[in-house]
């Protein structure tokens, strides 16, 4: 299976880059920034369209802003009083518009009915070769920064009224066109930020942290080596998230892939490059479309400490919201996060961290080794969620993430059940192969409860390989440790005020 997902990336990866052999050697019309502020006035040489789309037909340019025209604000009826989205789409095959923009524009309506939302057409500039696009992004910002400031030195529009919204290329389009406005913006969203050409890049070339008041930014494709990953792998905002590791998503699996080019052979490539990339979107529709249910991200320095549950503190805002409610915090370096999805819509999941000592009188040793684990709560239950626990062994204490789509609410009771690996084995002939536990130590991360459940009958549960359920229940000790803290937390706020008088 390792191999398959190898030949899988580098078919990928062939695809991508088969045309760009090397920047250095295209030649393109693109004209490099400058610190000249001719441009800024200079509306002539705009290519880019600026389309004000409607709720009523999300998916057609019914009317241009162009500017130079004050006129054409008027004829699409654009309303100076209201923030405004701006959409910026990426590199194309087809030349054409892909189906995620009346999506997104669609979603941004029903979050924002009050709101415009624009779309840029570089299309043209956006169907060459790889390399030819990705230099076109530069002469693509230079066309939104001076849109930019036209409408605010034409009607006055405050820039903090702006957000873009930029996918792949044009995620470094938003990026260029914030650095280069006379004023910032107030928002830019990068999505899955292309990596090729720009993982290396200066800042001012690329999406960074200074083009706007605030950036944000989700990875979703950076498989492979820099500089040839489907998406940026570096951080290049004030918070970057990392959906799944940022590395694949869920629902674009090896699978399915090869069943789409056992039945289109290679016509359909770009679909499959598109799934993972493209999931950027996706979640951020989500997180307009499904206000209701936020999907949570851990700040965490590496994708392997989040895999086992280290990261699940929102302690000095190490947790945040992914998507539109995102919460604005510009740190001084900028904060990798990480979360699990589903792989549909709505893609929210809750977090847990299980922590679970092993005792045994003999020093005995198990690698990956396949568990359920079943959680009862106050709302619901999940059962049999499937796990492969690293390292079982004597006298030592694991860490492992847990993750369910089902609200149980306040978790009650959790069951453990060892499975045999197979259905033969040798050590089932002779040695130990169960462990006792005392104790589990649980963390949920949306509420940020934790909580020790003690073996329900005795002191310690047996968790035997190929045997019962091991069952464990809120500790007695626990709730009244809980009991003891409330009171104290509510005595501290009179003791404060006490204090200050």
């Amino acid at each position: 299976m390792g191999r398959e997902k190898n030949a899988l990336l580098a078919i990928v990866l062939i695809y991508l880059l088969k045309t760009c052999a090397s920047l250095s050697n295209t030649t393109t019309e693109a004209t490099f920034l400058t610190n000249s502020t001719e441009w800024v006035v200079d509306y002539s040489s705009i290519e880019s369209k600026f389309s004000l789309r409607t709720p009523e037909v999300p998916d057609d340019d019914t009317c241009y802003l162009v500017p130079g025209q004050p006129e054409t604000i008027a004829q699409c009826k654009f309303n100076q009083t209201i923030k405004t989205f701006v959409v910026i789409h990426g590199w194309t095959v087809t030349g054409l518009f892909e189906s995620w923009i009346p999506k997104l524009v669609a979603a941004l309506y029903e979050r924002e009915p009050h709101s415009n939302v624009i779309v840029v057409d570089w299309l043209h500039r956006a169907q060459q070769h790889y390399p030819t696009s990705a230099a076109y992004t530069e002469v693509v910002g230079q066309d939104v920064a001076k849109f930019v400031d036209w409408m605010e030195s034409q009607i006055n529009y405050p820039l903090e009224m702006f957000h873009l919204l930029g996918y792949s290329l044009g995620a470094h389009v938003a990026g260029i066109a914030g650095s280069l406005t006379n004023n910032k913006v107030n928002r830019i969203t990068g999505l899955d930020p292309a990596g090729p050409t720009f993982e290396y890049a200066e800042e001012q070339r690329r999406l960074s942290p200074d083009d706007a008041n605030f950036v944000d930014v989700l990875h979703t494709y950076t498989r492979g080596s820099p500089d040839r990953s489907i998406g940026i792998q570096k951080p290049v905002g004030h918070v970057d998230i990392y959906p799944n590791g940022g590395v694949f998503q869920p629902g674009c699996d090896l699978h399915k892939a090869m069943l789409m080019i056992a039945a289109n052979g290679f016509a359909d490539m770009d679909q499959i490059v598109k799934c993972s990339h493209e999931r950027s979107i996706h979640l951020f529709i989500d997180s307009l479309l499904n206000e209701e249910k936020p999907s949570m991200a851990y700040r965490c320095n590496t994708k392997e400490a989040f895999d086992k549950g280290l990261c699940l503190s929102c302690r000095k805002n190490r947790c945040n919201t992914l998507g539109y409610d995102v919460n604005k915090v510009r740190n001084k370096r900028s904060a990798r996060m990480y979360l699990k999805t589903r792989e549909v819509m709505p893609y929210k999941v809750f977090h847990f961290q299980i922590k679970v000592h092993f005792f045994n009188r003999i020093n005995i040793s198990f690698t990956d080794q396949p568990i359920l684990l079943s959680l009862y709560g106050t709302h619901n239950e999940v059962q049999d969620i499937a796990l492969s626990i690293p390292d079982m062994s004597t006298n030592k204490t694991i860490s492992f993430l847990v993750t369910t789509d089902v609200d149980i609410g306040d978790l009650l009771m959790v069951k453990m059940k060892w499975e045999k690996d197979s259905y033969f084995g040798w050590s089932d002939w002779w040695g130990s192969n169960d462990f006792k536990i005392r104790k589990l130590r649980v963390k949920a991360g949306e509420t940020q409860e934790k909580v020790v459940f003690s073996a329900k009958d005795g002191e310690f549960a047996d968790l035997k390989r190929g045997g019962d359920v091991s069952i464990f229940v809120k500790s007695k000790e626990d709730q009244v440790r809980k009991r003891h803290a409330r009171h104290h937390e509510r005595k501290r706020p009179a003791k404060r005020w006490m204090n200050s008088n």
